[in-house]
């Protein structure tokens, strides 16, 4: 069944969500993590504080974030709203991962219990609505998988996190898992030990939805009762045709883009040659664009929402404006069939054309 309008979407049983999401990954700022650039541009940090406020005013009562995100400074900033709400009118989700610390790894001993301590003081919350596991790598033969689960189950018993999240089987991932089927059949089992409520999965057309044991993610969550938060709708920007491959972005320090292909000459060339069908069809405008990739994830099935990110309060308002009505069945196969080609055609030219980061 898919939802045809902007109705509230029931994540839990005490979940119910306007359908697009916020995600304050960008916020965060410039971040270098274990020697890599994870982060994004410079953020004016008022600015960011009135986006975050926008996004209330438009109705969005779910903000997605993680430890990972500026070390923290994406929590802090969520938190000045946090102060300026009732705390019981927002869903509020963090993750954990991908920070060691002094310790071995992000989920050895205590660790993921401490990262959750630092969330809520950043947050300046008593409880989390939802944790995620940001990632799947429990250490060499997932040494710390039942220490994460035992921890998790924890807090949820006693009301510091509201439900379990945890992310889906990523397609294009090249950890020590690297075959597909691998991935796949790893994900499921721990599925079935950790029990989340909520998954979240990269989406767009871009990248391909991930299958379980080849079932595509959606049938999967909806058979299992899950919901699904589908990130990245925009593919960072990409798909609302605002770069012009003949002048290429640069991005700074502590900036993932900086290395990655899709936003250079010829990748940003191949994007903007597949959006052509799209733009003759439904406009030419950086809203039409972004109304279309939008709408094409939230029209993807009840049981999940879409989590967009944002670096500015005018982002946040022409997401939010920009959704207009819904594509009817014959403008979704188009627009499907027209992502279906971009996606071969990035293909065509490799792997070097991924996005490999934390979301």
């Amino acid at each position: 069944m898919t939802a045809l309008d902007l109705a509230p979407r029931r994540l839990t049983p005490e979940m119910d969500v306007f359908p697009l999401a916020l995600g304050c990954w960008a916020i965060g700022g410039p971040t270098i993590n274990a020697g890599s650039p994870i982060g994004w541009g410079p953020i004016d940090e008022d600015r960011a504080l009135e986006g975050l406020r926008q996004a209330v005013q438009h109705g969005v009562n779910f903000f997605d974030t993680a430890d990972i995100f500026g070390h923290g400074r994406s929590e802090r900033l969520l938190g000045r709203l946090l102060d300026e709400v009732k705390r019981e009118s927002l869903f509020v989700a963090s993750k954990a991962g991908w920070i060691c610390g002094s310790a071995p790894h992000p989920y050895a001993g205590p660790r993921l219990r401490h990262q959750f301590e630092q969330s809520i003081e950043n947050l300046g919350v008593e409880y989390l609505d939802v944790y995620f596991l940001h990632t799947l790598d429990f250490g060499d033969d997932d040494t710390y998988l039942h220490t994460v689960i035992n921890q998790m189950e924890a807090l949820r018993e006693v009301g510091y996190i509201k439900a379990i999240g945890m992310r889906g089987p990523h397609p294009l991932a090249s950890d020590q898992y690297d075959a597909a089927d691998v991935r796949s059949s790893r994900f499921a089992e721990i599925f079935k030990l950790l029990r989340p409520d909520i998954l979240w999965t990269r989406f767009n057309p871009l990248c391909p939805l991930p299958e379980v044991n080849g079932e595509d993610l959606l049938s999967f969550t909806a058979r299992h009762g899950v919901s699904l938060l589908l990130t990245e709708p925009l593919a960072q920007g990409l798909l609302t045709g605002k770069y012009d491959p003949d002048h290429p972005p640069s991005f700074g320090t502590g900036d993932h883009r900086r290395h990655k292909r899709w936003f250079s000459n010829p990748g940003l060339r191949i994007i903007t040659d597949g959006l052509r069908p799209l733009r003759e069809r439904f406009g030419a405008r950086t809203q039409d664009l972004t109304r279309v990739a939008l709408r094409y994830s939230l029209q993807q099935a009840d049981h999940t929402a879409a989590v967009v990110g944002f670096s500015s309060p005018d982002q946040v308002q022409q997401n939010l404006e920009c959704l207009g009505s819904p594509l009817n069945r014959e403008e979704m196969a188009f627009v499907d069939a027209a992502y279906r080609q971009l996606r071969a055609n990035l293909h065509a030219v490799g792997d070097n054309y991924r996005i490999e980061v934390p979301v």
